[in-house]
């Protein structure tokens, strides 16, 4: 049996927050940075599925593939970390503070950036021949999407920017549950079907991911897009990052952890009091 019930990995869970916490600096930041550019290279290969045939359907089926690959490999999303590791802060796990909870969020963002952005510059290179010629469809794509999801919602102000984070919510709630997928099962197989369901969900239904973002809207501006660094950050990734703090692991730990059925609870012997009968 490869399957394990919600209150044994929502224990893993917790242990791999307590663990990402005690993480070296350059092991958080390298481990960051890989995350980010497999990512971003899986975004670049749905993309180019996506507008070689015309079947957005298609792109989303086949993007998980980045998110398996960095997840088995050991790398970290802002978005797994903000999942996990509060965990070990609200289970009281020693050593575990405020301040280092904090830390790995910064060195996991930088990471990620760092690695989405060095896609971005190798993808922008790709699609322009160094930059001797005008975008490629793929990267003419890349661009619009980038408008589209900055200055697009800008023109609806307060809506627009209430439809950008509710749309991070979503992804963090998909993305998370993908991360908490891959702990129900002992096989690479188990992991891999259990994290493909939401991250296909998460894509084609269009929502925001932070990560993802770091590199479409990076490229974007390389490409030509109609909008600028202040529109990236105002109307897409700030909103969207705060987004991604919510649901998933607070409500598994709320009903697994400190209530699960498998809680050991003292017998009526060993507290030396008489067993209830019921008539």
């Amino acid at each position: 049996m490869s399957y394990l019930n919600p209150s044994e990995f929502v224990g893993k869970m917790i242990d791999a927050g307590e663990a990402k916490v005690f993480m070296s600096t350059r092991d958080t930041v390298i481990r960051a940075y890989m995350a980010g550019a497999i990512l971003a290279l899986a975004a670049a290969f749905a993309v180019t599925i996506t507008v070689q045939t015309g079947q957005p359907l298609v792109g989303a089926l086949l993007f998980p593939v980045g998110f398996c690959m960095l997840y088995l490999l050991g790398f970290d999303l802002l978005t797994g970390v903000f999942t996990l590791v509060p965990l070990a802060l609200i289970d009281r796990r020693p050593g575990v503070r405020l301040r280092s909870v904090l830390r790995n969020w910064g060195l996991v963002f930088l990471g990620n950036f760092a690695g989405a952005l060095t896609v971005a510059l190798m993808m922008a290179v790709i699609f322009t021949y160094a930059f001797s010629m005008d975008p490629n469809e793929i990267g003419r794509q890349i661009g619009t999407i980038g408008e589209g999801r900055t200055v697009g919602y800008a023109e609806h102000g307060a809506a627009g920017m209430l439809t950008l984070f509710i749309r991070g919510v979503l992804c963090n709630w998909m993305v998370s549950t993908g991360v908490v997928a891959a702990m129900m099962s002992t096989s690479v197989t188990g992991k891999v079907l259990g994290m493909w369901m939401p991250i296909l969900v998460f894509f084609y239904m269009g929502f925001e991911h932070s990560v993802v973002n770091m590199f479409l809207f990076p490229s974007g501006l390389m490409l030509g897009g109609d909008f600028s660094v202040g529109d990236y950050l105002m109307w897409n990734e700030i909103p969207t990052v705060v987004g991604g703090l919510a649901f998933v692991g607070l409500t598994l730990y709320t009903t697994h952890a400190r209530t699960g059925t498998t809680r050991s609870r003292p017998l009526p012997q060993d507290l030396d009091l008489p067993a209830k009968v019921n008539a």
